[in-house]
């Protein structure tokens, strides 16, 4: 038996403590008819929440499967040592004060050993709702009906899981279990074990760290494995990769660009809000991973066709173009006024018909479209008479028994879309939206389900004394590689200047030494075409020792390339525009190391700057396999010098149809 079964699937329950709490924990499960014992323990009282209380764990007639420990802290290590002691083997621990709290760090680690081989939910969560079978350790309200398959919603917010269990969309949740601290089970452990059961069709967590995160991507295999779609809304962005000064890298790639490249790399679906993560939810309980890139949509009003055509538009959903088979069986059934497009207005000649407008339906679902949306505003069923729309929504179920096709039903306000309709829309396969905007964004994000990435994403902890080494030492590092830089010679003092630039060829640059933007700190001079501006240069720059090298001329393209340690999901390899437009455009992607050769290019085609390296213009293209050798010497380094390494940054990256010469770099190590 696993170990959570224990916890999600107990026949006796245990609630210890004699709180408001856990009077509603008897009280939740006595509302889903549990169907096992419930016994309560108190030293004191003689009757709560309609139970004689057992004065002691020790004094309980069995052993029970799950505790529900609604005491203190300290209190809670006891009684957990109390049923280790008699051979429990769950318990949810409620109270708070542990790692969370400054003075509650070495509490953790008590409750972790006081439990002994239990496992255990928590500490500082509210536990979970099964709704599968009946099992509510929940100390509050929730919102949620029994159901035979559903989704299961993971969160360390207990307040934002009972938000989620309110839902008014028709979404079945079989599962919401808060986490809380986790110091023994994960959301990777709670989240496998949940996918294994057939009864849960998707798993969505609303999450503010990852973890462990190998655990992590091994949860995303075995999802796809058993083809269940998870969708992540991640919150608690940090903000520590922002304040680094030292370089773009580290800026552009902040914690939040590591959860976005995480979840790209498992396949998984990122939301953006809560109306998108449930919407996601209802997309993989009814389609599994489904990717939606086409859809046609239907609507007896030419404002909701053109409502739909514009939010199309802004995502990466197409609509789909009708054939000439499904133009002339459409032109068969409506008006000559029609005008036989995808979006449809098929007009309200029909409004009434439902076997007019169930073949209008059909046709529209016979193309290739991944989903097809009819536009349905219901009336308010408190003022006015739903007839009309009623027929439309029958029509629209007979199209979707009759069809093997995807249906969806999609309103332009969320208030008009009734939760009795979409419930019902979803227990006969009909996707309902909440709004067109939302339906479109979604289904844009459904493209986002992919096979996971196998590698195991490159950890390291950060160096403990990192110092950033010297643009000239970083470049001799880099050149050890096989990477090519420009000839250049460190100058320490000026009395050096004319023996040591023999050796090189005008133009020249000068860098002054000292600060990592140079360009602002005014410790830059390009294009020196002689001796006699390279000494004016020298005594203009306010700097004790320099940099001199070649200048790269020629046409040549700019590209930023960085990899930084972001100690919550590995190192980061940072792609794009380089240069001064690291700032202007904002345009970069990033990646997980190890990423291979086909995913770099695949990331490269979203950036605005692929098309100046494709050749935009007449102008030639860039040299990819130079472009990504760099990017491939550069992940062999971080991966040799895990843990050692914090950042490598080249800006620019100079590429043309032949090269690939790095500029200007930092490298940030341990001493």
């Amino acid at each position: 038996m696993h170990g959570l079964d224990h916890i999600f699937r107990p026949q006796n329950i245990a609630v210890i403590g004699g709180g408001e709490w856990n009077a509603h924990v008897i009280k939740q499960c006595r509302k889903l008819n549990f169907p096992g014992n419930i016994w309560s323990v108190h030293p004191t009282k003689t009757k709560f929440a309609g139970l004689k209380p057992y004065k002691s764990i020790s004094d309980l007639p069995a052993v029970p499967d799950v505790s529900f420990i609604g005491v203190n802290r300290k209190a809670s290590i006891k009684a957990l040592e109390e049923l280790n002691a008699i051979g429990a083997k769950g318990a949810v621990c409620f109270a708070s004060g542990y790692a969370e709290t400054s003075d509650g760090k070495g509490l953790s680690d008590e409750l972790l050993k006081a439990a002994g081989n239990m496992t255990i939910l928590g500490p500082n969560c509210y536990g979970l709702l099964n709704m599968l079978d009946g099992v509510a350790l929940w100390p509050d309200e929730h919102g949620m009906k029994p159901v035979d398959k559903g989704v299961a919603i993971l969160g360390q917010s207990s307040n934002m899981l009972i938000n989620l269990g309110m839902q008014k969309r028709g979404l079945p949740i079989s599962h919401v279990v808060a986490c809380g601290n986790q110091v023994q089970s994960s959301f990777a452990d709670i989240g496998t074990y949940l996918l294994e059961d057939d009864r849960v069709t998707a798993l969505g967590i609303h999450i503010e760290g990852f973890g462990d995160i190998h655990k992590f991507q091994n949860l995303a295999m075995r999802a796809y494995l058993l083809g269940k779609p998870v969708v992540v809304l991640k919150v608690g962005v940090s903000d520590a990769a922002q304040c680094a000064t030292l370089s773009h890298t580290a800026s552009l790639a902040g914690s939040d660009a590591g959860a976005d490249a995480l979840l790209k790399r498992c396949g998984i679906a990122r939301a953006d809000g809560l109306s998108e993560f449930l919407s996601l939810l209802t997309m993989g309980h009814l389609f599994g991973s489904a990717n939606i890139k086409s859809i046609t949509s239907s609507s007896c009003s030419g404002g909701e066709a053109v409502l739909i055509s514009d939010i199309v538009e802004k995502h990466p959903v197409e609509l789909c173009t009708l054939t000439e088979d499904q133009k002339t069986n459409l032109k068969s059934c409506l008006s000559e006024l029609v005008t036989i497009e995808n979006p449809l207005d098929y007009h309200t000649q029909i409004w009434r018909d439902v076997d007019a407008m169930r073949f209008v339906f059909e046709q529209m679902a016979s193309g290739d479209a991944d989903l097809n949306c009819l536009i349905l505003d219901f009336p308010r069923s408190d003022r006015c008479e739903p007839t009309g729309h009623d027929i439309a929504f029958e029509a629209l179920q007979q199209a979707n028994s009759s069809t093997p096709s995807k249906f969806a039903l999609v309103s332009t306000l969320p208030e008009n879309l009734p939760e009795e309709v979409a419930e019902f829309a979803i227990m006969n396969g009909i996707m309902p939206f909440f709004s067109a905007d939302d339906a479109i964004s979604t289904l844009a994000k459904t493209q986002e389900w992919q096979a996971p990435v196998t590698m195991p994403v490159c950890l390291g902890a950060p160096p403990e004394n990192p110092e950033t080494i010297s643009e000239f030492d970083a470049k001799l590092e880099l050149s050890k590689l096989g990477i090519s830089v420009p000839k250049s010679v460190h100058v320490t003092n000026i009395a050096e200047l004319a023996a040591k630039t023999t050796q090189l060829q005008f133009p020249l640059v000068l860098k002054g030494e000292g600060e990592a933007h140079k360009t602002e700190a005014g410790l830059v001079a390009l294009n020196l075409a002689s001796k006699e501006e390279l000494n004016q240069a020298v005594d203009a720059m306010s700097a004790s020792s320099f940099i001199v090298e070649e200048m790269v001329t020629g046409e040549n393209i700019e590209l930023l390339i960085g990899i930084v340690l972001d100690e919550a999901h590995g190192y980061v390899l940072t792609i794009g525009a380089g240069g001064m437009l690291t700032e202007l455009l904002s345009d970069q992607v990033s990646l997980l190391v190890p990423v291979n050769r086909e995913q770099v290019l695949s990331a490269l085609e979203r950036t605005k700057i692929y098309k100046l390296l494709k050749g935009y213009r007449g102008k030639a293209e860039i040299n990819f396999n130079e472009l990504l050798a760099v990017i491939d010497k550069l992940q062999s380094y971080i991966i040799e010098n895990a843990g050692k390494i914090m950042e490598v940054e080249i800006n620019p990256l100079l590429l043309s149809k032949d090269t690939a010469i790095a500029v200007d770099t930092l490298i940030v190590r341990s001493k």
